[in-house]
């Protein structure tokens, strides 16, 4: 029954793996950089805010920021890994 199921997915050699890691490592640290910058884009928005509702949409913005940094990371590992 093993052997039905390992011949109908097709063998990764281990160069494609390591390449889709390092790939999926590298969307991963791009998506903390994001973070980081959602993170210094909110705090300086949130300093200069004039009043109580720009400080909440300074918090809001960085909320989006990193809801569509963690989308994007998503996206590009479902991308990676369907292509290998």
């Amino acid at each position: 029954m093993q052997d039905a199921e390992t011949s109908r997915q097709p063998a990764k050699s281990l160069s494609d793996r390591v390449k889709t890691n390092c790939l999926s490592m590298a969307v991963t640290c791009q998506e903390g950089f994001s973070y980081v910058k959602a993170f210094f884009v909110g705090q300086t928005k949130r300093l200069t805010a004039k009043n109580e509702k720009e400080a909440t949409e300074a918090h809001l913005t960085e909320t989006k920021m990193q809801v569509d940094a963690t989308d994007e990371a998503e996206n590009a590992k479902k991308r990676l890994h369907q292509s290998s």
